[in-house]
């Protein structure tokens, strides 16, 4: 891909977004203006659409959304979220194509509770986020918070672990990421329901 994206390109980025952002908050996972999704647009050099900041992530358009560059700062449209930065390092780092940036009570709840990372063994679930079987132990990894994107990133890209495509920011909210932003919804629906069951369980 390269970096002449259209106006169009990034409408069609910002419909996707939009609907995308509809969902989750209709689960309650991107309450008032929290949260932020993003897809990636080019790779060489990397651009991203990231949701604007301060919007009701229930009610956003295709036009609620903001181009920005590999290091997260606007390139084109109004202001990106003041995450843009690490969802451009996320995309990156594990090559995704579309990052999930959502603020669950069990995400929040559970890594209070597992600190050094949530296990899940045993669960047919687990195949919802590409291991083979059920019979597999995987751990999502908890890493602390930070305002200094930089230094979170450098967090992520320490803890993260190949066979989970998320990571929980303690205090915070959950971050997911797929190949496009269909496989990134789906990701973050399985590992949220993993959080719940143990959070239930415990």
């Amino acid at each position: 891909m390269t970096a002449d994206i259209s106006a169009l390109d990034l409408e069609k980025a910002g419909a996707s977004l939009a609907a995308e952002s509809a969902r989750f908050a209709s689960f309650g996972w991107m309450r008032g203006t929290s949260g932020n999704l993003s897809v990636v647009l080019s790779r060489d050099p990397l651009r991203l659409a990231v949701t604007a900041s301060g919007h009701d992530k229930g009610e956003l358009t295709p036009a609620d959304v903001v181009l920005v560059d590999g290091q997260g700062a606007a390139v084109r449209g109004g202001r990106p979220s003041a995450e843009a930065e690490l969802h451009a390092r996320v995309a990156a780092l594990t090559g995704a194509g579309a990052v999930v940036h959502v603020h669950t009570v069990a995400s929040v709840a559970m890594g209070r509770r597992e600190p050094g990372g949530i296990v899940f063994r045993d669960l047919e679930m687990l195949k919802g986020v590409g291991q083979p079987t059920h019979d597999v132990e995987v751990t999502l990894p908890v890493i602390a918070n930070s305002q200094d994107m930089k230094e979170l990133g450098d967090r992520l890209e320490a803890a993260r672990d190949p066979r989970m495509p998320a990571v929980v920011v303690a205090g915070h909210g959950l971050y997911v990421w797929g190949e496009t932003p269909r496989q990134a919804r789906h990701h973050t629906e399985v590992v949220e329901w993993l959080l719940e069951l143990e959070l239930t369980q415990r």
